[in-house]
């Protein structure tokens, strides 16, 4: 098949070296890839955002199956345009990936689901979120209800903070026109876990869980960040917590959104609170995780370009989709200053090494050269991934391979796994 991949960062990379490890014969086009897909991938020099060009190229190379790994292009409608020309595409339209494009729509079908998840209240205007933070003097939680990068979800441990919040998004317009509605809801403890599954607009898959880090420092400290390391399975994962979550969570969301017409295809990604009164949830995504993807598609037994077929067709129920059991852990290398400031172009060195017990997937990287120097080019530099028989083995082995990777100003946590 040709296949074309959107985006460019560790999931694009590890959904391209996942997708050829099912047959070589696939031929893989990347937009814009990194360093990494083009060493399994033609790179194209198409932006993820650029929808048009997207469905131009795809109909120009004769685009088989079209797999969408980042969030924007969703929401922007590719998949409804490639629709539209006849071209399959791996991912909700518009209107689905709203459950993570808009938090107040998100909440809406979340209370109509009965989905259980914390008490909430939309605002559109300043003054009337200042207003409701002033009368409630507990930990709350502000977010954009756009999509922000990651960025756009603050906890706040009291009102000053709060009221900080809301003048950032609403007044500084912090994050643009994403923050102009937002949403405050009640603050939740307990442990947190990332839970993945296929759906095909009515059927779900067996899903997968993972637990990733977002601060940038040790021991959780510093400011979020896109996602600093990840690991899976989580030892508090059982029968009982998946079937709780898939029928209390899951299943609900997408009947909901079929009985409106909305028949969510892809990936369904809910970020989950394990509260003492239950599972919550704190979020949908439309899309793999960053970088949970990089420690749960080597699980994937199941060949990834049947289920994605399934689902865009509607026939999932008719593929069994298994995961494997092996710890995974990947740890994140950035550029010293992520999530802030930061420097690019520094040469890697140390990518050649092969190994039985790691894989490297690239994210911020680019070639330079003629020479095929590999150089950085984001704050989210590679994901290095070690597995073994035990989560302490493991974590043993990403962070033994980490170690044989220098460039100028690398980074990463050292407690990723723990």
């Amino acid at each position: 098949m040709n296949i074309l991949i959107i985006g460019s960062g560790g999931r694009e990379h590890a959904l391209a070296w996942r997708i050829k490890q099912s047959d070589q014969s696939h031929v893989l086009w990347t937009a814009d890839g990194n360093a990494g897909t083009a060493q399994i991938s033609t790179n194209l020099n198409i932006s993820p955002a650029d929808v048009p060009t997207l469905v131009k190229y795809s109909q120009e190379l004769s685009i088989d199956l079209v797999v969408v790994g980042p969030e924007t292009p969703l929401a922007d409608g590719v998949v409804n345009r490639l629709n539209d020309v006849g071209i399959p595409a791996f991912g909700p339209t518009s209107e689905a990936a709203q459950l993570e494009s808009s938090k107040s729509f998100a909440r809406e079908i979340i209370t109509e689901a009965r989905v259980p998840g914390p008490a909430y209240k939309s605002f559109g205007d300043v003054n009337s979120a200042l207003d409701f933070v002033e009368r409630n003097k507990g930990p709350m939680v502000v977010k954009a209800d756009g999509l922000a990068s990651g960025k756009g979800v603050v906890i706040c441990m009291n009102q000053e903070e709060a009221k900080e919040a809301v003048i950032s998004s609403m007044s500084d317009h912090m994050f643009g026109p994403s923050g102009d509605v937002i949403v405050i809801e009640e603050f939740l403890t307990g442990q947190e876990v990332s839970v993945f599954a296929f759906s095909d607009g009515e059927s779900l898959s067996n899903p997968i869980a993972a637990c990733d880090y977002k601060r940038a420092g040790d021991g959780n400290i510093g400011p979020n960040t896109g996602g600093m390391g990840s690991y899976t399975h989580p030892a508090f994962w059982s029968n009982d917590l998946e079937e709780q979550i898939m029928s209390d969570i899951m299943l609900p969301t997408v009947n909901t959104l079929a009985s409106k017409g909305i028949p969510y295809k892809g990936i369904l990604y809910a970020g989950i609170m394990l509260t003492d009164a239950g599972p919550q949830v704190l979020e949908f995504n439309c899309r793999l995780g960053d970088p949970e993807t990089q420690v749960i598609l080597p699980l994937l037994k199941t060949d990834p370009v049947e289920i994605m077929t399934a689902c865009i067709e509607g026939r999932l129920d008719a593929v069994d989709v298994k995961w494997g059991s092996e710890p995974h852990v990947g740890v994140v290398m950035t550029s010293i200053g992520y999530p802030g400031e930061y420097k690019t172009g520094m040469p890697i060195a140390g990518l050649e090494l092969d190994t039985t017990s790691a894989q490297v997937f690239h994210a911020g990287t680019t070639i330079q050269g003629t020479a095929g120097d590999v150089i950085t080019s984001g704050g989210r530099v590679l994901t290095v991934v070690g597995w073994g028989q035990s989560l302490a083995n493991a974590k043993s082995n990403a962070y033994a391979r980490v170690n044989t990777i220098t460039f100028e100003g690398a980074n990463w946590r050292t407690d990723i796994g723990e």
